[in-house]
């Protein structure tokens, strides 16, 4: 029976989705784990996998056109298989072939010899073959991207996936690609400024074409300078030799292995040796869900991985930059500037109250020695902590809660953003679901997530959607202290160290281990009762961790 595929909701924010390319034609075979289409979103371009095995029969969204989320993207079946009823009113616009003309992928923008640029330049005509490359936007809330490193100087052959520029957005420093072959004629950004979502950020053509017309009204106007490329010619030949030796380092093994593109992008980004994975795709190739629910083995993880993940630079580290007697000054970064902006925002704004409870973590203690006697396992007692908070936060929904002016949103999933220190600042990535994950999968995404951040290889959409938020300074020796709430959440947990200490136990001073919670509260939307019960419940699971099985 055939198999209706609708537009997939790719971001939380995502209404509408556009088909910027098409990798099946309609009458062409499809496997499980194939890239059925690149769909763009409001925040990225990401490929679509198909989830079923048949032939494409129908194609619901043309190739560079756009439909809402949840109508008829594709129809696959049997070929030969009648869906007449199946397409009949309903659909964005049929495409029963698909054209090979011109697309717009990411932030390019295709235009003719007869189409203005926008906005800049809107009475000059674009020589034919040149594209005009816009800032992304690659976050929810970035208005504006900072060019950390050009990857590509004035007068550099530029091919199809190729690093243009490292950005620089308000949550992480993300690698930009090109999506077109031809040279870079022009730079609309300098290296460590800024510029506006939307503005010209390069232009690609063909090797000497005159692009001075296009950007006589540009922002951040650079000129073209091939010659100035000589000083940096040493960075821009040491990329493509580091790129060789990782190439090197992938095995023969590991390029014969049945994966999908996806499936290996996401593995790449993760760090998954896919020799690892077991495929359930057909004849075993492994595709996108194989890679998600991939846990990887303890005994793998980084030496000293787990103490580290959420530390900050050394003292050592600054006093290198700082001179004895000399007043220095360091220009703030995109992540500082954003940080500074977003919790003053929220201090200032959300009503904040404290509640500070005490733990024994004896038991806990005992179910973690316990846990990690499992072959290949090693759960830290912060995993234990996020697997808690969530349990928690399903039976007290109104602290999994947003304020929203006029109203307050319940979330029905509960996604715990846990904080980790960077040499920047501080980011946020967000554990999807954490309520349905077991205590090794939450280790593995929690030591994965910290690694990626501290090297600026978060995704945008990884620090996303979190509905309560968790502070961990008790590897620092924090016994307690107060955190400010990350909105749009109502709460974040503030978990100090573990310290043994003498505790009154059934009238008798005795030796315990005891931890202190502090849980900063939004008052619009939970009240000092409510927050209290949260807590009540939260240090009930870590007293008791057998609660957490009922």
């Amino acid at each position: 029976m055939a198999e209706v595929i609708t537009m997939p909701r790719l971001s939380d924010t995502m209404t509408e989705g556009k088909v910027a390319k098409w990798h099946k034609k309609v009458g062409d075979a499809v496997n499980e784990g194939d890239v059925l289409a690149e769909i763009e979103t409001d925040k990225a371009v990401q490929d679509f996998e198909s989830e079923v095995k048949g032939t494409l029969l129908y194609v619901g969204v043309a190739e560079g056109e756009g439909a809402p989320v949840d109508s008829i993207l594709a129809i696959i079946g049997k070929e030969g298989e009648d869906i007449s009823s199946l397409t009949s009113g309903g659909t964005t616009g049929a495409a029963e072939g698909l054209p090979e003309e011109t697309k717009t992928e990411g932030n390019v923008t295709p235009v003719e010899t007869t189409e203005p640029v926008e906005k800049e330049s809107s009475s000059v005509e674009v020589p034919k073959g040149v594209e005009v490359i816009t800032m992304p936007r690659l976050s929810d809330t970035m208005t504006e991207g900072k060019v950390a490193k050009w990857h590509k100087n004035v007068g550099d052959s530029v091919k199809e996936g190729d690093i243009l520029a490292e950005i620089e957005t308000d949550k992480a420093v993300q690698d930009f690609e090109a999506e077109v072959n031809g040279t870079l004629l022009y730079q609309g950004v300098k290296e460590g400024e800024g510029s506006a979502v939307d503005s010209v950020l390069a232009i690609i053509g063909p090797e000497g074409t005159d692009v001075s017309g296009l950007t006589s009204g540009a922002p951040k106007k650079q000129e073209n300078k091939a010659p100035a490329a000589a000083p940096t010619e040493s960075t821009s030949q040491q990329a493509p030799t580091a790129t060789a030796e990782e190439s090197k380092g992938e095995s023969s093994n590991e390029a014969r292995i049945a994966i999908s593109p996806l499936a290996r992008k996401m593995a790449k980004e993760k760090g998954i040796d896919i020799t690892q994975v077991k495929g359930s795709g057909e004849n075993g190739r492994i595709v996108r869900k194989d890679i998600e629910g991939f846990t990887p083995s303890a005994a793998k993880s980084p030496s000293g991985a787990e103490a580290k993940t959420t530390a900050a630079p050394s003292a050592a580290q600054f006093a290198q930059a700082v001179v004895s007697g000399e007043t220095t000054e360091t220009p703030n970064s995109q992540v500082r500037n954003i940080i500074a902006k977003r919790l003053s925002e929220s201090k200032f704004s959300a009503p904040h109250y404290y509640l500070i409870v005490e733990v024994n973590m004896d038991k806990a203690i005992a179910a973690r020695k316990e846990i990690n006697s499992l072959p290949d396992t090693k759960v830290s007692f912060n995993d234990m902590i996020i697997k808690a908070t969530a349990m928690a936060l399903r039976k007290h929904p109104q602290v999994n809660s947003s304020w929203a002016g006029d109203k307050i949103i319940h979330h029905g999933d509960i996604n715990v953003g846990v904080a980790v220190a960077i040499p920047d600042g501080l980011v946020v990535p967000v554990l999807k679901n954490t309520d349905y994950m077991k205590y090794t999968q939450i280790s593995a995404a929690v030591k994965d997530m910290a690694s990626r951040a501290k090297s600026k290889g978060l995704k945008a959409n990884e620090m996303e959607g979190s509905t309560f938020s968790i502070s961990n300074l008790g590897m620092f020796g924090i016994e307690t202290f107060t955190s400010i709430i990350n909105q749009p959440n109502s709460a974040i947990l503030s978990v100090g160290a573990i310290v043994e200490k003498p505790v009154v136990k059934d009238g008798q001073i005795v030796v315990g281990n005891t931890m202190k919670l502090s849980m900063a509260c939004d008052h619009r939307v939970i009240d000092g009762a409510t927050g209290a019960e949260f807590l009540q419940t939260l240090r009930t699971y870590l007293e008791q961790p057998l609660t957490l099985l009922l």
